[in-house]
């Protein structure tokens, strides 16, 4: 499958197609929530809910 359909099928609500998305930003997102050296699990999650939002907003 390629990018451009992933994005369709989460847009349009599949959760496997969102995990895929999450997976393969997982280390961008990990990387920006270290905090002064420390993993903040909050801020983590809050991006991860802020990224999947993105998704669902964004125009192909």
């Amino acid at each position: 499958m390629d990018f451009k359909e992933l994005i369709s099928r989460a847009q349009d609500g599949s959760e496997t197609a969102q995990e895929e998305l999450l997976n393969l930003y997982r280390g961008l997102l990990m990387k920006y929530s270290i905090v002064d050296g420390m993993f903040e699990e909050d801020l983590y999650q809050e991006m991860c809910i802020t990224f999947l939002r993105c998704i669902r907003e964004f125009n192909i």
